[in-house]
Parts: C-alpha cells; structure tokens; sequence
C-alpha cells in the first residue's frame, strides 16, 4: 500500500479514533480506508441516476457560512422546489433541501457544497 500524510483536525481525529474503538478496527488507517470507499461508492451510485429525479440534501453547517450557502442554493432555485432552515446548537444550522430535476443538475449541487469544504456533514438522498 501507499502511504498517505493526512492533515485532520484534533476533533477529527477524536471521532476517528471513536470509531476505530468502537467498530473494532485494527487502527486508524482501516476507517480511513472504510470512509473513503463509502464515499466512492455513494458518488458511484449517484451516477446512476440518469433524467429527471427527486432527492433531499441534508447539511449541517456553522453559521458563519450561511451566505456562502445562500449563494450556492441561488444558483439552483430551478430545482429546488422547498427549503428549511434551523439552528442547531454550537452554532451550526441544518438545511434540508427538497428537489426535483434533471440528475445532472441535483448532482451538481451536491458537489457545490462538497467542494467548497465548509460543510460538516452533506447527505444526498435521491428516488
């Protein structure tokens, strides 16, 4: 195997070694493994998904980055047909997006919160 350096955060690293703990792995690099292949097969069944299609994103975020939010979901008001809003506790928010549309298109929102790395947890649930 190759050996990667990773840079993670302290909290990051607490959870991973939770996991490792209470999962039972061998070490810290087998749920770094396990993660990553969860979330290459999650982008590989999203690809599947061919035409029109309904989906809910849910998204946690700090509050600090609800205008970086605004503007992203602005540019895709043609598929988001309902969204809620919440505070959560330690200043963070939780968005649940309703949609409906093309595939292509719901794919790419996705990806927009994905990419721009602000988001603590994104969940995409397409039918």
């Amino acid at each position: 195997m190759v050996v990667v350096s990773v840079s993670l955060s302290e909290k990051l690293l607490e959870e991973i070694d939770a996991l490792r703990d209470e999962l039972g792995f061998s070490g810290r690099s087998d749920v770094i493994r396990v993660a990553a292949r969860m979330l290459i097969d999650e982008k590989r069944n999203l690809r599947e998904f061919n035409g029109e299609i309904n989906a809910v994103l849910f998204l946690i975020h700090p509050r600090r980055v609800e205008d970086l939010v605004t503007k992203i979901k602005h540019d895709y008001e043609d598929i988001i047909g309902t969204q809620l809003h919440s505070h959560l506790k330690d200043g963070n928010c939780l968005e649940l997006f309703i949609i409906e549309g093309e595939s292509v298109r719901v794919r790419e929102l996705a990806e927009r919160f994905l990419a721009c790395g602000k988001m603590k947890h994104i969940k995409l649930v397409t039918f």
